[in-house]
């Protein structure tokens, strides 16, 4: 699996600005590219590095002109680890988040899509913090227990604690600036502690039964 630790990081990152859609560290993320700029993005990314930086619009992007519209500065790299090639030029790719990052500024490098330089954010772990966040995991898989019982909703196995909270909180169904929130969190407990009263309000508006979505 690759992971910030594992592959060399670099300063630049193409970018790949969505309105609906968050990924965060460890997570899949499955997208259908149709549109030239990312085309040639993806492109690019398949003969280099592999990473795209996916990053979410911000509010009014719809009436922004040309083709840079704002931004929010927060948010995380994604490996490419499957990919198909349609015949029309299209690909429908499969991202894997890897680390987060902060956009420092835009740069013009002649190309169709967007590139920037970038700050890594690291999420350390302190040992203190592990038995914490085992807590919280335990606390999010009995407010899951049941839909998992029911068969509801899927947890893949042997998921470590931090890629659990990843998975649940780019899963969740909430407006995509809550979602950003959580990514913005410095860590995987704060971002677990604040993944749970998101995740409790949710399992109210469905009558406690355990939806994600």
């Amino acid at each position: 699996m690759p992971s910030a630790t594992t592959m060399t990081l670099p300063d630049r990152l193409p970018l790949f600005p969505l309105s609906d859609a968050v990924l965060f560290p460890d997570v899949y993320l499955p997208l259908h590219i149709f549109e030239q700029c990312y085309r040639a993005l993806t492109r690019h990314a398949l003969d280099g590095n592999k990473l795209i930086g996916m990053t979410v619009l911000r509010d009014g992007w719809q009436g922004a002109p040309g083709a840079t519209p704002p931004i929010y500065m927060t948010g995380c790299a994604g490996t490419i680890v499957h990919h198909e090639a349609l015949e029309d030029g299209r690909f429908n790719i499969v991202l894997q988040g890897v680390a987060r990052f902060e956009v420092a500024a835009e740069v013009d490098d002649g190309t169709s899509y967007r590139i920037a330089r970038v700050r890594w954010l690291q999420e350390p772990e302190a040992a203190q913090d592990r038995v914490a966040l085992t807590t919280v995991r335990r606390q999010i898989e009995a407010l899951l227990l049941p839909a998992l019982t029911r068969g509801e909703v899927q947890m893949p196995p042997r998921l470590s604690d931090h890629a659990l909270v990843n998975a649940i909180s780019q899963a969740l169904d909430v407006p995509v600036l809550e979602k950003l929130a959580l990514l913005e969190k410095p860590t995987v407990l704060t971002r677990g502690h604040a993944l749970l009263p998101l995740l409790e309000r949710r399992l109210i508006q469905h009558g406690g039964d355990g939806s994600v979505h």
